[in-house]
């Protein structure tokens, strides 16, 4: 039996050490699925429910696993369903390859049934590189690109492939006029920045007395580089959202995450140091780094294009963080006074106290912060975690230490909501001999998560480690843009846009065949965490969470929540119609003299 395009394109995968495509079927890509069933499912076709929620899947496990994710969508509909969760992967700097059907060159240009100009559609996120094959030779070549290019750039390549090309026969390049011939690999490497540049950079930070180390996920690798320098400088070091997990929270300097939804000493560390050093982020709100003209600054990023950018470096060193603090250590003289290292220890000390009691404070039904907080002391060292755009990510950031070999993620630059269980999948995927921890909204769950418990409940029985955890806070309420509204535009709660159904999660659950567990009472809490950490399947836990605990960050405009909260408190919202009834009395907590943690 000839081998077709199709039967070459999973071979080829299969050489490029590709062990699992995300997808969902459709006739665009019916040659591609004919052969996965030739192939006998290698690589795997791991099916999602929609198109979205394989991108997503595919970027989550690309994040877990370090390794080049792969999804795969029909023509038209399909692949314009990829876009959101290919635009994560792109904004966070993952590669993510999609390959995607078209209609029969024949038919192209018209104006045929799902015809859609993907060259044109996919220009932007796949910006790097996108291709479409046209004749069997050319194959080779545009796959090896599409994952060479993916991994150097850490970004989001495409390949389009017409439906009748995947079932041509395959032909090799030959060595002739106008042929492309490729091959197999994406060599390692790490470069350096000049000796110059590294001088400049140790004198900006011999210099200061105040270091403030920023790190992001670009630093993940260069752990004990890392240790080693903050030792050095006598540093603080606050971490962007996407670098959660790159240093663990018990080292007693890190203050935690840093932004909207980053922590108070983190803020502090920013505001009071006189020395600045970025390491692999791109962190991109300028108004939480040090006001311009306070800080000197230096810059480690191995992309030329995104140096420079945020906050005016003094000295931009392009190179691998791990290799370029090699390079730095030898040169930079350990500091004598310790004494703002200790104002930062005592900080996030000081910290952790405040987030312990502010889990402790009453609520209605349950305190949202209580549910995470509670949650860290049980965490398995190996924990994968990922966290939903809203109010639990802020919770996410702010209660759960790292430690260990424990991981995180969420949608970092891009911030969609969805992407919290497909993440988790595409995590178990990555390493099924891990657990897994999801930590969702209900308008995440019901934009998207409740239809991803299927995939679970699908392939669960394949991990060593059936453990995948989602736990719904569920308040009824867009949450994050209730307060946001609040805190930033003076206005109530307008329920028509903000409150959502009243969904039983986990009896949905207990129908797709997973363990539910509901939780009303606080003394429920820790029990039920156990509980699902002990299961021997998927869970997921329905918390019922007062939606009046307020995810404002330490910095907010107090005076704004304050005026928003009092008239409130007036009943001019009431008369209105836009608040929920019981929301007054829990925001009284928070209404005189700022927030509590100041107190």
């Amino acid at each position: 039996m000839s081998t077709k395009v199709s039967d070459y394109l999973l071979q080829r995968l299969q050489e490029w050490g590709v062990e699992h495509v995300f997808g969902y079927a459709g006739d665009g890509i019916n040659g591609l699925l004919a052969a996965w069933g030739r192939a006998d499912d290698r690589p795997q076709f791991v099916q999602a429910r929609h198109e979205e929620m394989a991108a997503f899947e595919a970027v989550g496990y690309a994040k877990f696993s370090g390794r080049v994710g792969v999804c795969a969508a029909t023509s038209g509909p399909g692949a314009i369903h990829l876009l959101n969760g290919l635009y994560d992967a792109k904004l966070d700097h993952v590669p993510v390859v999609a390959i995607v059907g078209q209609t029969n060159r024949s038919a192209m240009g018209g104006s045929y049934q799902q015809e859609v100009d993907l060259a044109s559609l996919f220009k932007d996120v796949a910006s790097a590189y996108c291709e479409m094959v046209t004749v069997p030779e050319q194959l080779p070549n545009v796959l090896d690109r599409a994952m060479r290019t993916s991994y150097a750039r850490r970004t989001v390549t495409a390949l389009i492939i017409p439906a009748d090309v995947q079932e041509l026969d395959y032909e090799a390049p030959t060595h002739a006029f106008k042929m492309v011939p490729s091959s197999l690999g994406h060599p390692h490497y790490a470069p350096v920045p000049a000796e110059e540049d590294l001088r400049r950079a140790a004198d900006v930070l011999n210099a200061g007395r105040k270091v403030a180390v920023l790190l992001g996920q670009g630093a993940r690798h260069a752990r004990p580089q890392v240790e080693r320098i903050v030792e050095i400088l006598a540093a603080g070091v606050a971490k962007a959202l996407l670098g959660k997990d790159v240093l663990p929270d018990t080292l007693p300097y890190v203050t935690g995450s840093i932004g909207l939804l980053g922590t108070r000493p983190s803020y502090e560390l920013m505001r009071d140091c006189d020395t600045l050093l970025t390491i692999g982020s791109s962190f991109p709100y300028t108004q939480f780094l040090p006001e311009f003209g306070q800080a000197r600054a230096v810059q480690i990023d191995i992309d030329p294009f995104m140096v420079g950018l945020r906050y005016p470096f003094e000295v931009n060193l392009i190179g691998d963080s791990a290799a370029a603090l090699d390079g730095l250590l030898p040169l930079l003289e350990r500091k004598s006074d310790r004494s703002w290292q200790e104002t930062a220890v005592k900080n996030a000390a000081r910290w952790w106290e405040v987030m312990q009691r502010r889990a402790t404070l009453e609520a209605d039904p349950v305190n949202p912060e209580y549910v995470v907080h509670a949650l860290d002391a049980l965490l398995p060292d190996d924990v994968m975690l990922s966290a939903d755009s809203g109010s639990s990510a802020n919770w996410y950031a702010r209660h759960l230490r790292m430690r260990g070999g424990m991981r995180g993620s969420l949608s970092g630059n891009l911030a969609t909501m969805g992407p919290g269980v497909p993440y988790a999948i595409g995590a178990k995927f990555a390493h099924p001999d891990r657990p897994a921890i999801a930590i969702v909204g209900d308008g995440a769950m019901q934009m998207n998560g409740l239809a991803e418990l299927i995939t679970a409940a699908k392939y669960y029985e394949q991990w060593q480690d059936p453990r995948l955890i989602v736990a719904v806070l569920n308040n009824r309420d867009l949450n994050q843009v209730t307060w946001e509204m609040r805190a930033m535009e003076g206005a109530p709660q307008f329920l028509p846009s903000q409150e959502l159904p009243d969904i039983p999660y986990a009896r949905v659950a207990e129908n797709f065949g997973l363990l539910g567990i509901s939780v009303d009472k606080p003394e429920q809490v820790e029990a039920a965490w156990s509980q699902a950490l002990a299961a021997q399947r998927p869970c997921v836990i329905e918390f019922r969470t007062d939606p009046a605990v307020p995810p404002i960050p330490p910095h907010a405009d107090w005076d704004q929540v304050k005026a928003t909260v009092a008239s409130m408190l007036h009943g001019d919202s009431d008369r209105s119609g836009m608040v929920r009834q019981g929301v007054k009395a829990k925001l009284q907590e928070f209404l005189p003299g700022g927030p509590k943690e100041d107190k």
